[in-house]
């Protein structure tokens, strides 16, 4: 099977997943911090509903296959397909009522990322890829027809005219932010939040570099599809592979990309 076989399954994935998140968005739920004391990690009843009802359907329709989940942890990680799901990637974003959240659906070929969706179910809006390209759908501007278009990420040609962003700069590690710091510096334009729908815009042409740190693999592998489906580069700080997680750079520009790199492993 290749990862086209497989769409039909994720809209299905999206859809249920959908269905078990809205209910609690911008309602009352309870919630718990997973940081054990550390940086507000919250996690939701809206989280475990949506990965447990992903995680169901995927061992019914596939049992061969692995998952890997933000929520209920992995098993049959070595198998040849592996689903990586993070069911409310910008978990802080939905417990605030903002629509900056999206459900990350990821299928691993072999230990590679070969297809990724991110769906927000508030917006009615995908954004998905297979690695050679990618596409958004939604609904249009008029008359709230569906549409649907492809993804291209737009020409930077240095970090002096990219408009960059991160989720928040105090996510990144002390030891890594002096770093991040400098690129920053460096940057036209910068914006903070947006989690999974930074790496979206990126790919939509609206964005020009993203850089986070600490990332785990279900915050990133469904994304990597998407991103260079639509032109973009996306690697570790240090230009290695992002599927485990990690220091992240992505970029719509291999210009900007290499420039990144350059200062994120500049000696300070």
């Amino acid at each position: 099977m290749t990862a086209v076989d497989f769409l039909p399954f994720v809209d299905r994935l999206a859809q249920i997943s959908g269905e078990a998140i809205m209910p609690f968005f911008r309602a009352a739920f309870a919630m718990e911090d997973k940081s054990g004391g550390g940086v507000f990690d919250p996690v939701t009843e809206a989280d475990r509903a949506a990965e447990a009802a992903m995680r169901r359907l995927i061992k019914e329709s596939f049992p061969n296959h692995g998952v890997i989940g933000e929520e209920f942890g992995a098993w049959g990680e070595m198998s040849e397909y592996v689903w990586v799901l993070d069911p409310i990637d910008g978990t802080k974003s939905f417990i605030s009522g903002l629509p900056l959240w999206g459900t990350l659906i990821g299928l691993l070929h072999q230990g590679s990322p070969c297809y990724g969706l991110m769906h927000q179910p508030f917006t009615r809006e995908k954004f998905y890829g297979d690695g050679a390209e990618a596409h958004w759908s939604g609904r249009g501007a008029r008359h709230g027809e569906n549409a649907t278009r492809r993804l291209l990420t737009r020409a930077c040609a240095g970090l002096d005219r990219a408009t960059l962003m991160t989720t928040s700069p105090k996510l990144i590690p002390e030891a890594l932010r002096p770093r991040y710091e400098a690129l920053e510096a460096k940057t036209r334009l910068v914006r903070y939040g947006g989690d999974c729908y930074a790496y979206c815009m990126l790919a939509a042409g609206h964005v020009d570099l993203v850089v986070e740190a600490g990332l785990n693999a279900y915050d990133i592998v469904a994304l990597i599809p998407i991103v260079r489906g639509a032109g973009g580069v996306v690697t570790t700080w240090d230009g290695g592979d992002p599927s485990k997680g990690g220091a992240i750079v992505a970029a719509g520009d291999r210009r900007t990309h290499e420039q990144a790199l350059e200062v994120l492993n500049a000696d300070l």
